[in-house]
């Protein structure tokens, strides 16, 4: 069986002892081992700052942009082995894993883009030079540079190509180093893509570093010029910024945590018109893929208290048709979650949403025999849809996140009432307003705007340029509130800004223009 390595300082290493053991989730039989036990996290946080710091700051947005699209290549060109990979850890299904690397490589090429957009400077000046007295002879500018430390990047388990790529995209062309941790459970895959990103010789030494397991004190380790981003649960991102090292040194840090994202159909919508089949098209989508397990997944679908009954009806008959099992099975289309103990999770989460009055309406926590799986083996759960009918009253609902192939229709009898419940979740990544009528959109999109970090307003007259409320695009920011964690990554230039430190240079005004010759203005 396979020892997975890290890549620190440098060099590929193993830890000592028996370490932790990756699964297939499909089969239940053990793939790899992995252990970090005895590494030195100390020293490979020195030696990116002191190594890759360096070498990425002395190259320009449009050499960094090159480096981006040769490392977007070089994935692409290992495509179908990391589709493999993704299969077998992380039990997606090809089409799952496929979103997953592909997200990876095309993440990578816009930023790698965006850097040659961004020419010879390296770094930026923020807004016009400031008069700060009757002349110019002294003036302030404010500026953009990158920060002297390492960026760690903290994964979730269920996007291990594309959490490494959208994080380190942003910081390797701000311009700092990366060591970047997946979750242990579906490691592989990570492992594969960052041995392609360091075969590619597009890096310079000391720009990437990735821990296949548990990060030790690594955290602890970290100083005022470092950065956190953390994508995981909510109390993990707590814990992390309550270290004490974190608090005392002020680490800035980045958290995208859970989130009960929403699909509101618009009550000008009829049933059968295409907006209504876009709009039970996407609630089917985000249920089914990744087996439900995207942050960015529709957990609740808000529907005018008329339509209950026509929704239900479609979402069952489109749900009802999903296949379960095996990845590598013929026809299946929803695969199993990534370990036991999301199952575990799964099934108790949807017996409190039971419990607390919801109904099941298709699948529920029982036992399923997975398509081309062994008998009684596999972590697999049923799509699942559940109605909530008095969505005041089944709080549940608007508090805990089941992270799998599960959502919850709740009704609502206004556009006041829906945008207040939508709110009741206290922040979140995305929801989706399915309408045709502007009003409808202009209130209830800005309506739930505060609480999110991205809304969108859907209807079938988009054409092909819409890839549903779950595909998080480069160009467009990431993150939200509150549960969401109040964290912000991507959006182009925005997601840069994590990395760079905004100071405000003052003086005599010929040499601060001196200074910032050269500079890239925002």
């Amino acid at each position: 069986m396979e020892a997975l390595k890290s890549y620190l300082a440098g060099q590929w290493v193993s830890g000592e002892g028996k370490g932790q053991t990756l699964y297939d989730p499909s089969t239940e039989e053990p793939l790899a081992t992995t252990s970090t036990e005895g590494l030195n996290f100390g020293a490979a946080r020195d030696y990116g700052a002191a190594k890759g710091g360096p070498a990425l700051r002395a190259m320009t947005f449009a050499q960094r942009g090159e480096m981006l699209l040769a490392l977007s290549r070089a994935i692409h060109s290992k495509r179908d082995e990391l589709i493999e990979v993704g299969m077998k850890n992380a039990g997606n299904t090809r089409s799952d894993a496929k979103f997953d690397v592909d997200g990876a490589s095309g993440t990578l090429a816009a930023y790698g883009e965006l850097g040659k957009s961004l020419g010879d400077a390296t770094f930026f000046t923020d807004g016009e030079p400031i008069s700060l007295g009757r002349s110019s002879r002294v003036s302030g500018q404010h500026v953009l540079v990158p920060r002297r430390g390492v960026a760690v990047h903290v994964n979730a388990f269920n996007f291990p190509a594309w959490g490494l790529a959208e994080k380190a995209a942003c910081a390797w062309l701000a311009g700092m180093p990366v060591i970047s941790k997946p979750a242990t459970a579906t490691a592989m895959l990570t492992v594969r893509m960052s041995e392609a990103l360091v075969a590619s010789g597009a890096l310079p030494e000391g720009a990437l570093q990735m821990i296949a397991g548990p990060s030790g004190d690594l955290i602890d380790r970290l100083g005022p010029q470092d950065v956190l981003a953390f994508t995981g649960a909510g109390s993990t991102g707590a814990m992390l910024r309550g270290k004490k090292n974190v608090i005392d040194n002020a680490v800035r840090v980045n958290v995208e945590a859970d989130s009960l994202n929403a699909a509101i159909l618009g009550a000008d919508v009829e049933r059968g018109s295409d907006t209504w089949q876009l709009f039970i098209a996407d609630v089917v989508r985000d249920v089914t893929q990744k087996a439900g397990q995207k942050c960015t997944a529709i957990r609740r679908v808000f529907v005018p208290a008329a339509m209950v009954e026509a929704v239900c009806e479609d979402l069952v008959e489109r749900l009802g048709g999903a296949v379960v099992g095996s990845p590598f099975a013929e026809g299946v289309t929803v695969g199993p979650l990534a370990t036991a103990a999301q199952l575990k999770d799964v099934r108790a989460g949807l017996d409190r949403f039971v419990q607390a009055g919801a109904k099941v309406l298709l699948g529920g926590s029982g036992a399923v025999q997975g398509k081309g799986a062994p008998e009684g083996k596999g972590y697999f759960v049923a799509p699942t849809l559940l109605l909530a009918s008095n969505a005041h009253e089944i709080k549940i609902v608007h508090e805990h996140e089941v992270f799998g192939p599960s959502t919850t229709v709740l009704p609502y009898a206004s556009n006041d009432e829906c945008v207040a419940l939508v709110a009741r979740a206290g922040g979140g990544l995305v929801s989706t307003v399915y309408t045709d009528d502007r009003a409808v959109s202009a209130e209830v999109a800005l309506g739930i705007a505060a609480y999110h970090g991205r809304v969108c307003v859907a209807n079938s007259r988009m054409g092909s340029g819409w890839l549903g409320p779950g595909t998080v695009l480069p160009q467009l920011l990431h993150g939200g509130p509150g549960r969401a964690g109040g964290g912000e990554e991507l959006g182009g230039v925005r997601g840069m800004q994590l990395y760079l430190q905004r100071c405000a240079l003052q003086g005599f005004g010929p040499l601060i223009e001196g200074a910032v010759a050269g500079a890239k203005r925002l």
